[in-house]
């Protein structure tokens, strides 16, 4: 009877282990974040701690026939009144469906006085991204213009996270992610370094905590730093928080419950 009774508590946990392993595997496909919105509030520590200085806004939504990804970071008013500083930066992202390639990615950059305005347009047939940035204030100016060599799979800054977020991940795993941004393009090493809890706004989550390194000579952000992201462990692979350390003190931004008034 007690070795029915361990043979049975064997199978409970066999079944079990392989039912967590099968969850974990199930992926979200690009299908799952249409409708997505998501609300992060970012902090720094350095000359204040814990000063909350920026809202950030991701949306994922379907316009016709492509994918349209919305990034928005609006400076709060604390930090214009300690600093005299404030900055707005809207991304607008295009998505072919049938390969999650970038298509085009429009940006509107303000900080304080200086505006500029850019699009991106990646041309697969041609092989080729090409940038071209704008000064509002200096219509007679002419744009700047970059152009790259492009290969694909492609991403920029904000298709680049829903990608990943797309990927089998597991403790241990590396790889690199191709993404462009201002015309250039950087090959973008990423770490899975480990499985661990947060305490988030929406409840306490097992994460994947993800490196990728953006820092560094001929990378994404001359110069010493390091960036770590963690994302849900749950269907959606939900991101819930990033950390950014620079010479400049660490900035904290963390996923805020969209219910919470």
């Amino acid at each position: 009877m007690n070795k029915a009774i361990a043979r049975a508590a064997s199978l409970i946990l066999i079944t079990l282990a392989v039912c967590s392993f099968a969850a974990a595997q199930q992926l979200p496909t690009a299908e799952s974040f249409v409708g997505e919105k998501l609300l992060f509030e970012g902090k720094v520590s350095k000359i204040i701690q814990g000063i909350a200085i920026a809202d950030v806004k991701f949306s994922f939504d379907r316009v016709g026939d492509k994918y349209l990804i919305r990034a928005d970071a609006n400076s709060k008013g604390t930090l214009a009144r300690l600093f005299r500083f404030s900055f707005l930066q809207n991304y607008e992202t295009t998505v072919d469906p049938a390969t999650f390639n970038v298509i085009a990615t429009k940006k509107h950059d303000v900080q304080r006085e200086r505006i500029r305005d850019s699009i991106a347009d990646f041309n697969y047939a041609e092989k080729r991204v090409t940038f071209i940035e704008s000064d509002p204030n200096e219509p007679t100016r002419p744009p700047r213009r970059i152009a790259s060599d492009l290969l694909a799979p492609m991403n920029d800054l904000s298709s680049a996270a829903y990608r990943i977020r797309m990927m089998p991940l597991k403790v241990g795993d590396k790889f690199n992610i191709q993404v462009s941004d201002s015309g250039l393009i950087y090959s973008i090493p990423v770490a899975v370094v480990r499985r661990e809890r947060q305490k988030t706004e929406i409840g306490k989550l097992w994460c994947f905590r993800i490196v990728p390194e953006i820092f560094g000579p001929n990378r994404l952000i001359e110069g010493k730093g390091s960036m770590t992201i963690w994302l849900a462990d749950n269907p959606l692979r939900t991101p819930v928080r990033a950390v950014v350390k620079f010479k400049y003190g660490k900035f904290d931004i963390r996923i805020q419950d969209p219910n919470d008034d």
